[in-house]
Order: structure tokens, then C-alpha cells, then sequence
């Protein structure tokens, strides 16, 4: 597999103080790449590293085929995101501003990918809706919907099924496995539904302690040290 991003003895740190340190691991083309641990221990940083905003202590990461711009981003969704009140095509189209440049204009192409989106995530019937009128499912779908607007290769997903009822969140997880299948996409991917996502991730890195261990899903669901967070987690 193609090599998309390469993460070289990343040290991450607010003020002095060191939440990641000596991280190093690869994103691979066509990927589906799990990330998971307790609360605290810096997923959230390492993503934000990843997408440029928030800059490493030491380290590097190095992108090969695309451009940083060019990642997808659905971060955890807030208080501010569920009222935000835009038309629901206005807010997918607007994932296509990244990749745009200074073109102060949408293309009929910009369009056209906003729409084809929508369909795919089954919202397109509610383009004229006001976003914040949407269910929480409904208004996960279009930010995805936007985020893929803005994808070429890899699609970043901050706890996408937090707030989501079950059913919502396997309706979530089959397409999130769609888009990765038949798009062909990267995901890499922040989630406590570890015991879910194991259904279809490829590889999970762990992050535990300051640093970052990456495995295939099926060595890290048979791993004693996560068979003793999984049963914490089941009996919280």
C-alpha cells in the first residue's frame, strides 16, 4: 500500500507540559485506521497535529500525494455546530472552500460534489432545511457530507457517533465502511466504541501514557492490556 502519512518521533506539548512524546507511525492509501484510548491521553492532540492546528514540539509529519488542505475533518460536534443556523446544502458546499484556493466563487464542479454527497449520505432531500431543525443523526450525515466535500484521499473523524443513539451509530459505522470500500477513502478515526469499530478497522493505534502503539484490530482486540480497558469500559 501506498504510504499517505508518516508520523517521525512527534513530541506534542502544551506550555511544558508533555502530552505525547516519541510518536511514530504511517497512514497507509485505503486504510481504515482506529484511534483509541482512555479520556485525556491525547487522541484529540494527535489529530490536531495531523490536520495543522496545533503544532508539534519535535518531530515531523510528512504527507506524500496530497496536500494537508486536502484532509476531510468531522470534529466532535458542539453546542454551537447543532444551532448553527445555515441551510443544509450551504453547509456541505462549504467544505469545498479548502481545496478552492482564492477562488471566491463556488464551481458548477463545487456544486455538483455537494450534491453527489448528500445522496450518498441520504440527506439530500433536506438541502433546503435549515440545519439546526435537523435530528443529531441527520446533522452528522451532513457534516460528513461536508467533510467529504473537502476530502481527496483521507477523511479525519473526531468521536463522530458521540450524542448519536445505538441505531444511529451502526447506521453511522456501515457508512463510514461504504465510504471506505467503495471510495476508497482513508479514515482515520477517534472513537470510545472501540468494541464497534474493531468491526471494521484495519489497524488501531493505541494511545496510553504519552505515547502511541499501533497494531492490526485483530492483535489489538486479543492484546491482554485492551481485553482489561475493553471489560473497564463494559462495566463503567
Amino acid at each position: 500500500m501506498n504510504k499517505l502519512v508518516e508520523c517521525n518521533n512527534l513530541t506534542i506539548a502544551y506550555d511544558k507540559n508533555i502530552v505525547l512524546e516519541k510518536v511514530n507511525f504511517e497512514i497507509y492509501e485505503g486504510e481504515y485506521l482506529c484511534v483509541a484510548g482512555e479520556n485525556g491521553s491525547g487522541k484529540s492532540t494527535l489529530i490536531k497535529s495531523i490536520l495543522g492546528l496545533k503544532s508539534p514540539s519535535t518531530g515531523s509529519i510528512e504527507f506524500f500525494g496530497f496536500r494537508k488542505n486536502e484532509i476531510g475533518y468531522l470534529p466532535q460536534q458542539t453546542a454551537v455546530q447543532k444551532d448553527f443556523p445555515a441551510g443544509v446544502f450551504e453547509i456541505a458546499l462549504s467544505g469545498c472552500l479548502n481545496r478552492s484556493g482564492w477562488r471566491p466563487f463556488y464551481s458548477k464542479e463545487d456544486k455538483l460534489l455537494a450534491k453527489i454527497n448528500l445522496e450518498l449520505m441520504g440527506v439530500y432531500g433536506l438541502r433546503k432545511r435549515c440545519f439546526c431543525q435537523l435530528s443529531g443523526g441527520e446533522q452528522r450525515r451532513v457534516l460528513l457530507a461536508r467533510a467529504l466535500c473537502s476530502a481527496r484521499k483521507l477523511l479525519v473523524l473526531d468521536e463522530p457517533v458521540s450524542g448519536l443513539d445505538p441505531a444511529a451509530a451502526r447506521e453511522f459505522y456501515t457508512t463510514m465502511r461504504y465510504i471506505n470500500q467503495n471510495r476508497h477513502m482513508t479514515i482515520l478515526m477517534v472513537t470510545h466504541d472501540i468494541d464497534l469499530a474493531l468491526h471494521d478497522a484495519d489497524r488501531v493505534l493505541y494511545v496510553k501514557g504519552g505515547t502511541a502503539h499501533c497494531s492490526t484490530a485483530e492483535e489489538f482486540r486479543k492484546s491482554e492490556e485492551t481485553q482489561k480497558w475493553m471489560g473497564g469500559q463494559n462495566n463503567a
